[in-house]
């Protein structure tokens, strides 16, 4: 593709990238790897050249960003899941390179929060001349999120779903878990300081977007741009409210329940607890006791144009 189809909008904020380093989580399945290598094909027919980095274990994609020589590429692109760009997010902190993705995992929660075409051609597309954006992270006990954090009932699912059954029905696998859940998890309450100020919940999602889980909707209001996270609490705790709650999240109605609550926060401090799961992106990242915050640095994000 000559140049001046990659040339930047009125804004200058469309990407001319050349050579893009991908890191494939290879986990997926032998479909998603045909959709990547489709993307890829046509990533070359514009004009671009890439390095293929496949994982091999849960951690690689953090110590390949983290470690891959930065100055050789124009943009690192994660290939996987919420997991997968979760790590490649940690291992760019504190090095100046874009990031784009191409969703290859369950959910995309990433992907649909910014409206992500689902085509591969659209995929490669955005990735040749997208804007590139910042954005705004949360980080919770000093490790990067994009989309979410948890605690309570919804990182417990995370925690038990059974990773052989992911990769067979996707979605199902968390279905699943969470109705075993309601009745082998220990409910309980924790409390919470946000801001300073305490509040008492049994579950809680710290959410940076207003996706969760896919498409549903936690907190209406939030945004990748916000500058501050939005602390969703599931004030009441048991297995019929979680089973309330999950049944109105998949209306499109949770806001409406008096007790649920959205609190817009620039830090989060739970104590107690010690060594319970915390989910972040769709997987555990660290665990009780927990501080969380929005991150003090920015992701600068490949956006579809």
């Amino acid at each position: 593709m000559p140049d001046s189809d990659l040339a930047a909008g009125g804004d200058g904020s469309l990407t001319t990238p050349r050579t893009i380093l991908v890191i494939f989580n290879p986990v997926a399945g032998w479909r998603r790897r045909s959709h990547l290598e489709q993307v890829l094909a046509h990533l070359v027919a514009m004009g671009l050249r890439y390095t293929l980095h496949e994982t091999r274990a849960r951690g690689d994609a953090e110590r390949t960003a983290r470690t891959a020589p930065i100055e050789e590429f124009d943009m690192v692109v994660a290939a996987g899941g919420d997991g997968t760009i979760n790590e490649v997010i940690n291992g760019l902190a504190g090095r100046n390179m874009p990031l784009a993705i191409i969703p290859l995992g369950t959910a995309n929660v990433l992907a649909a929060e910014l409206g992500l075409p689902e085509t591969v051609y659209g995929q490669a597309r955005t990735i040749a001349r997208g804007p590139v954006r910042p954005i705004n992270l949360g980080q919770v006990n000093g490790r990067r999120f994009v989309m979410m954090a948890g605690i309570g009932f919804d990182a417990h699912v995370v925690a038990n779903v059974d990773t052989g059954m992911k990769r067979l029905v996707g979605k199902l696998a968390y279905v699943w878990e969470t109705l075993v859940g309601f009745f082998k998890y220990p409910f309980r309450s924790y409390r919470l300081t946000i801001d300073g100020r305490e509040y008492t919940a049994g579950s809680a999602i710290f959410a940076n977007g207003h996706y969760y889980g896919g498409r549903f909707v936690c907190a209406r209001n939030a945004r990748l741009v916000d500058a501050s996270l939005h602390v969703c609490l599931f004030k009441t705790a048991g297995p019929l409210a979680a089973l309330r709650y999950a049944a109105w999240m998949v209306l499109g109605r949770l806001d409406k329940l008096p007790d649920y609550e959205v609190v817009p926060a620039g830090s989060i401090v739970i104590e107690g607890g010690d060594g319970e799961p915390v989910q972040g992106d769709g997987d555990i990242v660290t665990t009780l006791p927990l501080d969380a915050r929005i991150s003090t640095d920015r992701l600068e994000l490949v956006m579809p144009g």
